[in-house]
């Protein structure tokens, strides 16, 4: 199943799916889900205390994610101005969570740095298609 053909479904859309959009928000729950992982593998490393603000980082991106996701799904009506500050602030929690990630040498961290790249990207080309 795939984001595009909900929303494609919905009467509001008729078929008329903004892909770059659908994208971002496929990216943005699978970005939500990893940087959640991350967090949880960093709680189980040895230093703990130094994983404090990756921690934050993740968790902060998973909820934003999760938020963008959200907004960005939803077609009845429009809210236009919530969505673009909603992608553009997902763009900002990929991007920190990114980099705190690729301070630290754990393949979690490696694998989480590049999905939030890979959301923060998808996020910009869904902001341009607007």
């Amino acid at each position: 199943m795939s984001i595009a053909k909900m929303i494609s479904a919905h009467p509001g859309v008729a078929g008329d799916v903004n892909e770059p959009l659908a994208l971002a928000v496929r990216h943005a729950l699978f970005c939500s889900a990893i940087c959640t992982s991350c967090a949880d593998a960093c709680l189980a490393e040895n230093m703990v205390e130094e994983m404090r603000q990756c921690i934050r980082a993740c968790l902060d991106c998973a909820d934003v994610c999760e938020a963008t996701a959200r907004v960005a799904t939803r077609r009845t009506g429009s809210n236009e101005i919530v969505l673009c500050e909603t992608l553009q602030l997902c763009v900002t929690a990929c991007d920190v969570c990114a980099e705190e990630c690729a301070r630290h040498h754990h393949e979690h961290c490696r694998i989480c740095a590049e999905m939030c790249r890979e959301s923060a990207r998808d996020c910009r080309a869904a902001l341009e298609a607007m």
